[in-house]
């Protein structure tokens, strides 16, 4: 399996990473992309993904930090991508649930990473709460002027926004929120998605699936997004296992180049 989303370079491991990660391959997870939050975590988050032949990571600025980088240029971004280790643009986005960055600082900074993915080919993976229809407008007008690959990441929207971002070649990611009992309007949106278009992530440490939700989680736990995602869409987990990761390997393409 492949974890296309874990946040490793935070305090929740900063006391047993390795062990984390051993528990995660011995799980079956052989490929991590980790991902940056904001740009001056970047060094931190690539050392990681240097230091270990199965991480690779992103570069970006999460929407809740974008008020905090104002002055980073679509050419930081691009030159900060070119490393070997570097492939993806983002976490960026979308959130107007916290209301941490205004929304003109978060659309400005949206636009600037869409400017890098188009730039570098690199998928784009894009953070949405709370903002479905400006995030479908943005993406469209942006795609029009020239084609990017987006990843709707930890989807939780509604269908008219995966219905649009399926349309301009998106793909998908689920994470444990998938298997939560509360969350009967985010499978009912995932089951009308084609399985060639979803990734596995655990956005690990936070969102622990059931039948761990309320300890700190872990990639290890990405196996129970799998088996949440099988019994959602009445297929073999193992199936499922050699989907998702071939999904991601395909949008993920430098993971192999």
């Amino acid at each position: 399996m492949f974890d296309t989303h874990v946040n490793l370079h935070g305090d929740a491991f900063a006391e047993d990473l390795d062990d984390v990660l051993q528990r995660a391959r011995a799980a079956g997870v052989s490929r991590f992309l980790a991902i940056c939050d904001r740009f001056d975590n970047f060094e931190a988050v690539h050392a990681i993904a240097s230091a270990h032949d199965d991480i690779w990571c992103s570069v970006g600025v999460h929407p809740h930090h974008s008020k905090d980088f104002p002055d980073i240029t679509v050419d930081d971004l691009v030159t900060a991508s070119q490393r070997r280790d570097v492939v993806a643009i983002g976490e960026t986005g979308l959130d107007f649930h916290y209301g941490y960055s205004a929304e003109d600082d978060q659309l400005e900074s949206l636009r600037k990473h869409i400017a890098a993915s188009r730039i570098t080919g690199l998928p784009l993976i894009l953070h949405t709460r709370e903002a479905d229809d400006l995030m479908g407008d943005v993406l469209e007008n942006e795609y029009e002027r020239g084609a990017f690959q987006p990843l709707l990441h930890c989807y939780t929207g509604g269908s008219r926004l995966a219905q649009r971002g399926l349309a301009l070649g998106a793909y998908v990611s689920v994470s444990g929120i998938l298997s939560f009992k509360s969350a009967s309007e985010v499978r009912d949106v995932i089951a009308d998605i084609p399985m060639e278009r979803i990734i596995l992530e655990t956005d690990c440490p936070f969102l622990a699936p059931m039948p761990m939700r309320g300890r700190r989680n872990e990639p290890a736990f990405l196996v129970h997004v799998a088996e949440a995602l099988a019994k959602l869409k009445g297929v073999d987990i193992n199936e499922v296992k050699q989907i998702t990761e071939a999904n991601a390997r395909t949008l993920f393409a430098k993971v192999d180049a």
